[in-house]
């Protein structure tokens, strides 16, 4: 099942996003957010974006959400999404239902663009990506040290259907 986030799910949120933080280089950060510093990004992205939780038997296992692409205004209808899930529940087609439906969700806001970025190599990102639609729009190679060594990320990029011009704001 696949519904909102709410405040109650940044536990399980924190608790599958913390091995990618001390294990991998797929995500940047050096320390795992607390269960309270999830709390706070989930309510931001409900905000202005949308923050959705994979469930099974009852049990948080993924997560999708976008945020803020950049604070300058004429990025406004541009937005960054991501999608995480439990050590072990990838290749089932989890991380597409848990996009589709954020990608779904956005579009109805008014969002026209969404971007993504990778730690490369990340072969089963990459592919969940191009099969959403996205775009490979750039690489910056060895921006970011972790784990002792230099990393390169990849930009991606997936239109969503026109809104007409001059757009609508997104809500």
């Amino acid at each position: 099942m696949i519904r909102d986030a709410t405040l109650d799910d940044a536990a399980a949120c924190a608790a599958i996003y913390e091995p990618y933080v001390h294990d991998t280089a797929i995500t940047f950060e050096t320390e795992p957010p607390s269960a309270t510093e999830m709390g706070e990004r989930i309510a931001s992205s409900l905000t202005d974006h949308a923050w959705l939780v994979l469930e099974d038997d009852g049990q948080v296992i993924g997560y999708a959400y976008a945020g803020q692409f950049h604070k300058r205004a004429a990025y406004r209808w541009a937005c960054e999404v991501s999608v995480y899930l439990e050590q072990g529940a990838t290749g089932r087609g989890r991380g597409r239902a848990l996009y589709t439906a954020l990608f779904d969700r956005l579009e109805a806001r008014g969002f026209r663009t969404l971007v993504s970025l990778m730690t490369v190599p990340n072969d089963p990102s990459l592919r969940l990506h191009l099969a959403m639609g996205f775009e490979v729009v750039g690489t910056m190679t060895e921006i970011g040290y972790k784990l002792g060594g230099w990393h390169d990320v990849m930009w991606l990029q997936r239109r969503l259907p026109d809104v007409g011009d001059p757009p609508a704001e997104p809500h």
